[in-house]
């Protein structure tokens, strides 16, 4: 029979799986001024709420914190049942869910963040909190900085002035090699200083303007407006103005070439009359485009319906909540309420009408 070898070391305690973290930027993010937790944390609430909100309160920042994968860690209550208690802590000024916009441009984004305090808050506390933190998102760099393990980009050092020995090796392109030469050949003997000094390379003209290639097109367009290199230089000027009206060229090129007479004397005078007489209005365009100096539009921080998900500004969300999920959850919260005596009267009404039914 064999004999069983017990051990009296104690088993290792079983880990348990870690919370699953949100999305850089997403998940928890805890209000400031957080007091110690004690036993008498959430004392007030109901048991399902008390239960979820200590919970809650012991995750990590940047915990995960969609209803979903808080039903996964809590069995006792299903996905339903923490979207209620989420509700209740929300109207509760626990927790407030927001979306904030964050980069610029066409690589803006939304960002979705839980705020959650273990001191319950009032509406007001809430918006200043929410309008602060607006103003540290707008003022916030749009670029994160480089993590501490990158080395800096160190500038390539200043080229020194090589000396009469060095001049040959500082060169910033390698030599080629030389071919192997015979042994009976002679070596060539060394160009002079005027052959090997390189040519002086010829500055390049400037590339036409938009004008100028408008112009040049008139006459492939139509063979009646066949303009020459130096009409077009000539009218260049015209026609710049008019693309600085916010023109396009082919509006320019339509506009030249649009009821032209059967024969055309002067091509030259006769687009420089339609250039003048036709120039288009000066539309501003201080409405269209900001000036340089402006400051860019602050980042936007909405509140988000904790019911629903409907975004708005802090102070149109009290509790949290959107109007119409407001009034489900408070039916009486825009009504005044019902006078006792009035309700006795009501039921005293219709007490009566059911004995007359009964008569009848």
């Amino acid at each position: 029979m064999a004999t069983q070898h017990t051990s009296s070391a104690l088993p290792a305690p079983a880990r348990s799986a870690p919370y699953p973290m949100a999305k850089p930027g997403y998940g928890k993010r805890t209000a400031p001024g957080q007091p110690e937790r004690t036993p008498r944390d959430f004392g007030v609430l109901p048991v399902r709420e008390r239960y979820v909100a200590a919970y809650v309160d012991h995750l990590p920042e940047g915990a995960a914190m969609s209803v979903k994968e808080l039903a996964k860690q809590l069995p006792l209550y299903g996905q339903q049942a923490i979207s209620s208690a989420l509700t209740a802590l929300s109207v509760a000024g626990h927790l407030r869910r927001v979306r904030c916009a964050v980069g610029a441009g066409d690589e803006m984004r939304w960002v979705f963040r839980t705020f959650w305090s273990r001191t319950a808050h009032d509406n007001e506390w809430w918006t200043t909190y929410l309008t602060t933190e607006n103003t540290k998102q707008a003022a916030a760099p749009d670029s994160a900085p480089p993590p501490p393990w990158v080395p800096d980009e160190e500038p390539p050092p200043a080229p020194e002035d090589p000396g009469p020995e060095q001049g040959a090796e500082s060169t910033a392109v390698p030599q080629q090699r030389s071919p192997i030469q015979a042994p009976d050949a002679e070596p060539e003997s060394p160009a002079p200083d005027s052959a090997r000094a390189p040519a002086t390379p010829r500055p390049s003209e400037a590339a036409p303007s938009p004008a100028y290639l408008a112009l040049a097109r008139l006459g492939r367009e139509d063979i009646r407006l066949p303009l020459s290199a130096d009409d077009c230089g000539a009218l260049e000027p015209l026609a710049a103005e008019w693309l600085a009206r916010g023109v396009s060229v082919d509006y320019l090129i339509s506009a030249l070439t649009a009821g032209l007479p059967a024969q055309v004397d002067s091509p030259l005078g006769f687009t420089r009359k339609r250039l003048t007489d036709k120039m288009p209005p000066r539309l501003p365009t201080t409405a269209d485009s900001p000036p340089p100096d402006a400051p860019a539009p602050a980042r936007r921080v909405l509140v988000e319906c904790t019911e629903c998900g409907r975004p708005g500004q802090p102070e149109a969300l009290p509790d949290g909540l959107c109007r119409p999920c407001r009034t489900t959850h408070q039916p009486n919260t825009d009504q005044a309420p019902t006078d006792p005596t009035e309700a006795a009267d009501i039921e005293a009404r219709m007490a009566n009408l059911r004995d007359l039914l009964k008569t009848v």
